[in-house]
């Protein structure tokens, strides 16, 4: 008896498995009867017919078996397509009878609600015959329909993958395709990993199937046997053949695409809550699927859309899918007219009317709308005072995608809107990043969370790949230390909305100054251009303004070796710079860009952006996004999360922050692992080059008693091969440390495109060379047919490179500290940096642009108070580089102004003020000869604050001149009487404010 367990042990232990599954029951291939060029068993799918259909004529039957397995396609990916269509939707059919009555019927070649009725056959060595005689491990048959492939490797046997696995199945499709003709699911496995995923994808969107019940992930369990009792028993299988596969068409090719399991259990228990929650028999809140960005949240939709359509206790529903600003959603669009075999037709509400008519009508269907569509409308006999109720129906579904944006205005505004006119309709939420408790009550709107699937469980799972975070200053000067004040006298005489871009101006004109871009693009070449060497794909660059983007652009392609770049931003050539002009671009010129961007292959490799494509825009070949823009909350994740896709071998994403964004990074993922676990979006890169050298650590304990290497640069070529082959024929010699070895060198490789732009790389040269020589040795000896070459290019790319850092330095490293907060600049930190003398400058610098950005954050909330804030932080700088002091009392003072920030809240208490409060009580506090009476100011800033909340309900309010100028006449009126001097002034000021702080739109506003 063999002393391991073999290919055939591993199929007879999925037999048993399924055979304890009722009703399966089991045949070895050799028993059953057939012409071996068939992959159907004809006889048991006419049973079916026969014992499903009995009132039908066997003549119509016999054209019902023809119809269901003749399958039209000039290659067997098209036949697939038409089969599934018919596996999962049933085929219509008329006849007469003996007497000429016309008959109709809709049959389907499963019975999806008796399962009893149907036959599950599980065989093993089925001999096919096509261009060549193959034999797959193991096939399910439902019904005669060979719908379930195995394919196993020896658990033992090191050659035996689930690699090599999955490449004999690619044979099989060319050798034997009348099998994928008919087949809906793949399985492969080599006992240790089990996978699953459709017959003509790559391996990287095969994936485990890791629960049973969807609420447990079973960790160390036998994944083949999970897949087995998780999917494969019948009450599962058949809803997953019928309503979870489905076909889209790419660029000409069909691609077949089947729910994971979290997108599978967390739709099951979304129906649940569905049928639970609809009215008339619950309270219209289904709840919320929160499942992390780029994890298939799309599809999730989609698939949880095309089922409500066909659950008979819905009656034809209408579903809403309602987001917030349609050309940021585009991608969720896509993804449904992709799924159109399970959607059906979709529609878009382009404006108000359509909306209008489209949810007026008794018919179902799922339609497109951004929330702004559901609003008051100037009729003849003026404004409506309300929302007209467009459907009474309870079977209206609202599905809202990244729920907790603009879903909360409750009293007043859209979503109230959007209720009057739907006073019957549910709602459910989906969302990518987490809710923020803060900002609304989730639960009052939506319901509780149905499912979760997060950010730390996705990364085990391989659904995303892990994010490596990488901090680099770029230091900010001030260009004009007169920048507001020549500003000003340039701008007398614009509107306010165009005079309070001035805000913004100071900040972007620091990070724009041509020295900082400049060598912002030259480490942005350089890191590309090194990375694209071990690592083929594209980058995005953020820039905080249009002007910046173009900067950086100019400052790119002027630079010998520059890959292809792009601008995309938003444009209005009524007011733009001509020298802008080669950005513009028409819709279609816009989507062909796109194309191009998201085709791997392309020339295109980089793109600069300020705010399109950083949600709701998709591409797997991207693997680094460069940061220089100040973004927080779920934008910040929605942004980095755009390098997470899943993409052939790409092993990871990078986030490399010029900007400083690393805390915002950390606030901001705290929520992503409520589920349980304890991993972050994004590793520090100083995290990765530690988890570097404790992997040497372990390579180099299991080499020889005595073996050294040190010496490896001074060798000769043939010392060099026996020295690697000395330590190749120990660790093969042992099974169990070749195996252990073979898992850290792979480790390593990981991890060496993460690292290479660490400073200290050389000191790990020579170890990485080494290993990487014995790790192609041992992986020849052992695993012979594994790509090596990658590994070789990547660990090559990695060692020859050269590490330099001129301009942009490492910050965390190189300012001495492991953290920072940048809301509080507390004492310890103030109190490294006096115990270590060293680097005092580029500490000064560090605080100075945290302090820049805090202030750049709160400033929209309070101008008076922040622009002489940013007055004295910029004084406290200048005067140190002009030698007035040194770097410790820089810091001391910059500490003092901290201090104020940090105090904020205490003072905001003692005067009884609110945040928002505050900002209105500094204009009128800073004009004594107007008004001196400290509780009459209170009083007026609550009316002042009323009123600008009132108009700041509208969207685009400081867009429009007559809500600006309702506005400005409001509080005038509250100001009337009560100020003795100065109103002009003040009414500037207070319209100034409030469009500063109330410029974007918040649901949470009205």
């Amino acid at each position: 008896m063999s002393q391991y367990l073999a290919e055939s042990d591993i199929e007879e232990a999925a037999i048993a498995w399924l055979r304890e599954l009722e009703p399966y029951q089991y045949k070895n291939g050799s028993e059953i009867k057939r012409p071996l060029n068939k992959a159907v068993l004809e006889d048991v799918f006419e049973a079916f017919l026969q014992r499903s259909y009995p009132q039908v004529p066997q003549k119509v039957l016999a054209e019902l078996k023809q119809e269901f397995l003749f399958n039209k396609g000039t290659d067997v990916h098209q036949r697939n397509h038409a089969f599934h269509l018919k596996l999962s939707k049933g085929i219509s059919k008329t006849w007469k009878d003996d007497t000429g009555k016309d008959h109709f019927g809709h049959f389907y070649p499963i019975a999806y609600e008796h399962i009893s009725q149907n036959e599950f056959l599980v065989v093993n060595q089925f001999t096919i015959v096509g261009k060549n005689k193959r034999i797959p491990d193991l096939i399910l048959f439902v019904n005669g329909l060979p719908l379930v492939l195995f394919e196993f490797k020896n658990l033992f046997n090191q050659d035996a993958t689930v690699e090599a696995a999955y490449n004999q199945v690619q044979h099989y499709t060319l050798d034997i395709p009348q099998v994928f003709e008919y087949n809906a699911l793949t399985v492969v496995s080599d006992g240790q990993t089990t996978l699953h995923g459709m017959y003509n994808s790559g391996l990287e969107w095969f994936a485990t199937w890791k629960s049973i019940d969807g609420r447990e992930v079973v960790g160390n369990g036998f994944a083949l046997e999970t897949l087995i009792k998780g999917l494969l028993v019948p009450e599962r299988l058949l809803p997953y053949l019928r309503h979870y596969i489905f076909h889209e068409l790419d660029k000409g090719q069909l691609i077949k695409k089947g729910a994971k399991y979290h997108q599978f259990f967390g739709i099951q228990y979304a129906l649940q809550e569905t049928l639970q929650s609809v009215r008339p028999y619950g309270d219209g809140r289904i709840g919320v699927v929160w499942h992390t960005t780029r994890s298939g949240k799309s599809i999730t939709m989609a698939i949880y859309t095309g089922i409500l359509r066909q659950l008979p206790e819905l009656k034809n529903p209408t579903i809403v899918v309602q987001v917030d600003r349609f050309d940021l959603n585009r991608q969720l669009f896509d993804d449904f007219v992709a799924a159109k075999d399970l959607v059906g037709d979709v529609q878009i509400a382009n404006t108000t009317d359509e909306l209008r008519s489209l949810l007026s009508g008794e018919g179902g269907g799922v339609v497109f709308s951004t929330v702004q569509k559901f609003n008051l409308k100037d009729t003849a006999t003026g404004r409506e005072l309300e929302h007209p109720v467009l459907s009474n129906r309870d079977n209206v579904i609202v599905i809202a995608d990244e729920c907790h944006r603009t879903q909360y205005g409750l009293i007043e505004g859209f979503a109230n809107n959007l209720r009057r006119a739907l006073p019957q309709a549910s709602f459910i939420g989906f969302t990518g990043t987490p809710v923020d408790s803060k900002d609304a009550d989730t639960v009052a709107v939506f319901g509780d969370i149905i499912h979760t699937y997060d950010i730390r469980q996705a990364t085990e799972d391989k659904a995303v790949v892990p994010i490596y975070y990488e901090p680099r200053l770029a230091k900010l000067h001030l260009g004009n230390a007169q920048l507001e004040e020549e500003a000003e006298e340039i701008t007398g005489g614009l509107e306010d909305n165009d005079k309070n871009r001035i805000l913004w101006a100071a900040m972007e004109d620091a990070a724009g100054s041509a020295g900082r871009v400049e060598a912002i693009a030259k480490d942005i070449l350089q890191h590309y251009t090194s990375r694209a060497k071990s690592l083929s794909g594209k980058a995005m660059i953020v820039c905080m303004s249009r002007r910046n983007c173009v900067k950086l652009y100019n400052a790119l392609t002027a630079l010998e070796g520059c890959p292809e770049v792009a601008v995309i931003m938003t444009t209005n050539i009524a007011k733009d710079p001509l020298a802008w002009n080669p950005h513009v671009r028409t819709k279609e010129a816009m989507e062909g860009i796109k194309t191009r961007f998201k085709n791997p292959d392309d020339a295109l490799k980089l793109v600069i952006v300020r705010d399109m494509w950083l949600t709701g825009f998709d591409n797997p070949a991207m693997h680094t996004l460069y940061v220089d823009k100040v973004m927080s909350g779920h934008n910040l994740i929605q942004a980095v999360n755009r390098v997470a896709t899943v993409f052939r071998d790409k092993p990871s994403g990078l986030i490399v922050d010029y900007i400083g964004i690393g805390d915002r990074l950390r606030d901001a993922t705290k929520k992503y692992t409520s589920a349980g676990g304890q991993s972050k979006v994004a590793f520090d890169i100083e995290e990765a080059f530690s988890l570097t050298q404790e992997v040497i650590e372990l390579l180099q304990e299991q080499l020889p008693e005595g073996f050294t290497y040190s010496n490896w640069p001074a060798l000769t070529g043939p010392e060099k091969i026996k020295l690697v082959s000395q330590a190749t024929n120990f660790i093969v010699s042992d099974d169990e440390l070749c195996k252990a070895f073979m898992l850290n060198e792979k480790k390593l490789s990981s991890l060496a495109p993460i690292i290479k732009s660490h400073d200290n790389i050389n000191d790990i040269a020579v170890d990485l060379i080494f290993f990487q020589h014995v790790g192609a040795a041992v992986r020849k000896v052992k695993y012979p047919t594994t790509n090596i070459k990658k590994s070789q290019g990547q660990i090559k790319d990695l060692i020859h490179r050269s590490i330099e850092s001129e301009d942009v330095v490492d910050v965390f490293q190189m300012a001495g500290i492991e953290r920072f907060d940048i809301s509080i600049i507390n004492d310890e930190f103030l109190a490294t940096a006096k115990e270590k003398k060293t680097g005092n400058e580029l500490k000064l610098e560090l605080l100075r642009q945290i302090m820049n950005d805090e202030i750049k954050v709160r400033s929209s909330k309070n101008l008076v108070k922040y622009r002489k804030l940013k007055e004295e932080v910029e004084k406290i700088i200048n005067d140190y580089h002009n030698h007035f002091f040194d770097s410790l009392i820089a810091m001391e003072k910059m500490r003092e102004v901290a201090r104020e920030m940090q105090e904020e809240d205490q003072r905001r208490t003692q005067l009884g003020l609110t945040e928002e409060e505050e900002a209105f009580y500094e204009i009128l506090a800073k004009h004594p000869n107007a008004v001196q009476d400290f509780e009459l100011i209170k009083e007026l800033v609550k009316k002042i604050l009323a009123e600008v909340k009132k108009s700041a309900s509208q969207p685009d309010w400081y867009k429009k001149d007559d809500t600006k100028a309702q506005l400005q006449l409001a509080v005038k009126k509250v100001l009337r009487f009560k100020v003795k001097a100065e109103l002009q002034e003040i009414l500037d000021e207070v319209m100034e404010q409030a469009e500063a702080r109330y410029k974007e739109y918040q649901m949470s506003v009205a």
